[in-house]
């Protein structure tokens, strides 16, 4: 939802979900069209791909099997028994096809979890971050990989 422009020469959106324009009924013109059809914890480039990498996460932790609400089919879900190493593997990808000296660049909406408990998760401190919106929950982080 970030996105100025979901189609910029160079960007690339990945999701491993795709649905057509309006399979939200109350958001007629909603859609989930990525550049590449894939899953944040396993990605198929080689180590050190990219310069710049924005990583949003789902959200939304619910139980296996619960149904899942509009803001889980709009933006995806974890789930409360595999959410912990979901988003660490996920760290793990996006870390390793980072190049040295690149940017990551990580959002997290910590309604359902807060950001110090995902931050325990990751081998990397963020550099510096902000919050977004007025209760506190959306919190843009910006990571550097300095090599060894």
């Amino acid at each position: 939802m970030f996105w100025f422009n979901k189609h910029h020469p160079n960007a690339l959106y990945i999701d491993k979900r795709r649905r057509p324009k309006g399979f939200l009924n109350q958001r007629l013109n909603f859609e989930i069209q990525p550049d590449e059809l894939g899953d944040f914890t396993k990605l198929t480039y080689d180590d050190k791909s990219f310069k710049l990498v924005v990583w949003d996460p789902p959200h939304t932790i619910r139980r296996s099997g619960f149904e899942s609400g509009v803001i889980a089919k709009r933006y995806g879900r974890l789930f409360s028994d595999t959410w912990q190493e979901v988003l660490a593997a996920g760290w793990r990808e996006c870390w390793r096809v980072l190049d040295d000296y690149g940017i990551l660049i990580f959002k997290w909406g910590g309604k359902d979890k807060k950001i110090k408990e995902i931050l325990e998760l990751f081998e990397v401190q963020p550099l510096f971050g902000h919050t977004t919106d007025n209760k506190g929950n959306t919190h843009w982080m910006c990571f550097m990989k300095i090599p060894n």
